[in-house]
């Protein structure tokens, strides 16, 4: 829930906070069909803006803590989630330093990383063919063989020792 923005859900409900429990299933169907709603298609009106910038917010109330006109409301929605969820605000400046060195020591996400990471290394060595082909599709230039390619490349190389 507190991806989608709904958070302030959970903090209201008179029903155990019981996870995977039937009442929160059917919350949770009800609020991705809402924020699908809220999402879909352009933005055409001011309405449809400022619903949109509230879910946004409600969803990382952290990114707007900083925010002037909104900073005091999000930062208590954001203690409220923490209560919630059994965490607290650190008392002691030992705490504060340990949260900083969890905060450290969090591995950086990235979606780029990710998907490179998983993906399967091949060791087969690609012939001049594929390289050819691999190249015409990454270049906006008329299609060079490689060969050529290899010829023009140490054309290049000569002449820049030459030069010296």
């Amino acid at each position: 829930m507190e991806q989608m923005g709904f958070s302030i859900c959970c903090l209201s409900c008179d029903a155990p906070d019981i996870a995977g429990s039937q009442r929160c299933r059917d919350c949770i169907s009800s609020h991705i069909k809402v924020r699908d709603k809220i999402s879909s298609g352009v933005a055409t009106s001011k309405a449809d803006r400022l619903s949109r910038e509230f879910v946004t917010m409600l969803a990382n109330p952290t990114d707007f803590i900083e925010n002037t006109v909104h900073s005091e409301t999000m930062s208590y929605y954001k203690s409220l989630i923490d209560k919630h969820q059994g965490k607290s605000q650190p008392k002691t400046a030992e705490e504060v330093q340990e949260r900083f060195e969890l905060q450290r020591k969090k591995p950086e996400k990235s979606l780029i990383r990710d998907v490179a990471s998983n993906r399967k290394r091949s060791t087969e060595a690609l012939n001049s063919a594929e390289i050819e082909e691999l190249l015409m599709k990454i270049s906006d230039k008329p299609p060079v063989t490689f060969s050529e390619y290899w010829e023009e490349l140490l054309q290049d190389v000569n002449e820049l020792l030459d030069e010296d």
